[in-house]
């Protein structure tokens, strides 16, 4: 049987990173921290996705201050003691010689709710809620209506990014991700949906835009040149009068300073209707990557080595992220290598030189 050569597992270069193939894991929020920490759970979840070669591993969404988290029980870096807790994660890949990177986010008015085995809603101040903030006074659905944002309060949340970014960087991670997708408060910010501002943060699309520019800059200031910084955006709300996959491409063409665009979609009204589904989208993806000059990765109900490929072969994105499957197959890379290639020669070529090494 001839070899088969995937493109699915050739590596990609970002910024000064060469990453060893193109399955990575996407952000999945776990609900398994105390005050921000990092915890066992996060040691053993990120850590069995190392051990099963992914590609490159991406935390979940990782609050860069204690009023930025989706809910009371999610992980931070807002502080040393988290840098440090980090730090034991991230050697533990490392020692994988896998890579990992780490999304950086701001809930906004989508803070302070019940993680998903807890309730729903917004959690009250007796229960660990905390006063939410917003570009505007606008809730999101039911829950509580933020406080939108004085000049002093935008300025804490870029300065908050790039503490968070320059902590990254000592915690050893090998990657920045700014997360303005799924309705949280970069995302907010972008829409007129959410945000009703009449002064440079709000009105016309430039002025939606300028907090991400800001956050961008203070990011990219606090990490070193050639590490990669990754943006994570929702091509679409998904609802009338949201943003729409023109609009972000606009936005996008707009922006200096990132390596790759991660497309995603929806997330900032309860109103949404997602058309979801295998694949649902890549249509989203396949018009950014058209429309601008870096890679572009993509999320959404891929499932299966043959379906990753395709996604890369139909030239809609350069990198697949997967999340329900690697939470079902921590191993997923291994299997997809297998049923791609009909052998594990990637995986020994992978890992050639870590056996060789070993050899008394």
């Amino acid at each position: 049987m001839p070899r088969l050569s995937p493109r699915l597992f050739e590596p990609i270069t970002l910024n000064g990173l060469t990453i060893p193939h193109r399955l990575w894991v996407a952000p999945m929020c776990q609900y398994s921290s105390v005050d921000g920490m990092p915890s066992d759970w996060h040691l053993v979840h990120l850590g069995s996705f190392a051990i099963g070669r992914a590609g490159l591993i991406m935390t979940e969404a990782t609050a860069v201050s204690p009023e930025g988290r989706i809910s009371p029980d999610d992980v931070g870096i807002w502080n040393d003691d988290h840098t440090a807790g980090w730090r034991r994660v991230v050697d533990f890949v490392h020692g994988m010689d896998s890579l990992i990177g780490i999304q950086l986010s701001h809930a906004g008015r989508k803070a302070a709710t019940y993680p998903p085995t807890r309730g729903r809603g917004s959690v009250p101040a007796e229960e660990g809620g905390w006063i939410t903030v917003g570009p505007s006074d606008v809730a999101y659905g039911p829950f509580t209506t933020p406080v939108a944002l004085d000049a002093a309060g935008i300025a804490k949340v870029v300065e908050d990014y790039g503490d968070a970014a320059a902590r990254a960087v000592e915690a050893g991670f090998d990657l920045v991700e700014i997360h303005a997708a799924h309705g949280y408060l970069l995302g907010q910010f972008l829409s007129p949906t959410s945000n009703h501002r009449t002064d440079e943060y709000g009105g016309d699309a430039a002025s939606r835009d300028r907090l991400l520019h800001e956050v961008i800059a203070a990011v990219r200031a606090r990490i070193p040149a050639d590490m990669p910084l990754v943006l994570r955006i929702s091509a679409t709300e998904w609802v009338p009068g949201g943003v729409t996959l023109a609009d972000t491409i606009a936005t996008l063409q707009g922006i200096e300073g990132i390596d790759l665009v991660s497309v995603s979609s929806g997330g900032n009204s309860p109103d949404q209707q997602i058309p979801a589904g295998p694949g649902y989208q890549q249509p989203l993806s396949r018009g950014v990557r058209a429309a601008i000059d870096v890679p572009v990765g993509v999320a959404g109900l891929i499932t299966t080595p043959e379906q990753a490929e395709a996604v890369l072969g139909s030239g809609d994105a350069d990198v697949v992220y997967v999340a329900r499957q690697f939470l079902r197959e921590p191993t997923f890379a291994l299997r997809a290598a297998a049923a791609l290639q009909g052998e594990l020669e990637w995986a020994w070529q992978y890992n050639r030189a870590k056996y060789i090494e070993s050899i008394p």
